[in-house]
């Protein structure tokens, strides 16, 4: 049985939880788009966007469902109880996603709430943790964590730009003080001042999702001059397709066999909804694919 499989995700065509304007394409348009370009799976998206239950699996018609973002105010302890209803609702829709097998199974993506207005922290203003307020922050993962494999699920924290846990060395607190599995995003690690490459091998033994999307620094940096936030610097381009950016994807793809990993990559190419024409958004993702099988994948 192959132990990686390759799937998309929604905010590569604009479409995310957080987006503040409406789908600029179906659900059924884009599964189908996926399907043909040689994908296994699909991230939820925003809950319903997909369908839930049994119109969830018909849509998929065949393809898994990989994982879906959960996003919590960690920083804060009242609004992180208050969140985990939501998390609670995207347990219920994998709960009722197409069977598989158990590396396979759709992994809750435990994101971390920020500000999208800050981001960058290397040559920007990112938030980051006071070390008094680490313990709680982590505790809370922990809870969030906990609560997903109490329902079946094995879930992994999702660094992110312009959040608390941004940079490796944020990483490596998490990683410390949680038994969370990571979902490494190769474009927001590089964007971060991160090696991709050296992140896996260096936290392989806590890897349990990856997100493979490519990074533009100058992009970034001209962002980070005009005080543009983080969802500009997304529909600006700032994570390109697969090659056109600055990560190692061969360097990532030869480490991903290195240590044995096993389960779901996720292509993404975060975008904005309407700056890029949905077909375009539809050859990026299949030059995107092929990119990955070109490599082994």
């Amino acid at each position: 049985m192959r132990v990686i499989r390759v799937a998309n995700a929604p905010v590569s065509f604009g479409v995310f939880e957080l987006a503040d304007a409406p789908p600029p394409l179906t659900a059924d348009r884009m599964v189908r788009a996926l399907a043909d370009a040689g994908y296994a799976g699909i991230d939820l998206g925003p809950i319903g966007y997909l369908g839930t239950g049994a119109d969830l699996v018909k849509r998929l018609d065949g393809l898994l469902l990989a994982g879906g973002w959960a996003d919590l105010r960690y920083s804060d302890p009242v609004e992180f109880e208050k969140g985990l209803v939501a998390l609670e609702a995207t347990l219920d829709v994998f709960a009722a996603a197409p069977a598989a097998p158990e590396h396979l199974a759709p992994r809750p993506t435990l994101g971390c709430s920020g500000s999208p207005a800050r981001f960058a922290r290397p040559g920007g203003n990112a938030p980051g943790l006071a070390a008094a307020d680490w313990p709680g922050y982590a505790s809370r993962v922990q809870i969030a964590a906990d609560r997903c494999r109490e329902r079946g699920f094995e879930p992994a924290f999702h660094h992110h730009l312009g959040t608390y846990v941004e940079t490796p060395e944020d990483v490596e607190r998490l990683l410390e003080l949680t038994d969370v599995q990571l979902c490494l995003d190769t474009g927001h690690l590089l964007l971060a001042g991160g090696d991709p490459v050296t992140a896996l091998r260096d936290w392989s033994n806590r890897v349990g999702h990856v997100h493979i999307k490519d990074g533009d620094t100058a992009i970034l940096g001209q962002a980070l001059a005009d005080g543009v936030d983080l969802r500009e610097l997304m529909g600006r381009g700032g994570f390109a397709p697969l090659g056109e950016g600055e990560l190692d994807l061969p360097g990532v793809v030869r480490v991903l066999d290195e240590i044995g990993y096993q389960g779901w990559v996720i292509i993404e190419q975060d975008t904005l909804p309407g700056r890029r024409s949905v077909e375009r958004n539809i050859a990026d993702q299949a030059a995107n694919r092929e990119k990955l099988r070109e490599l082994g994948l």
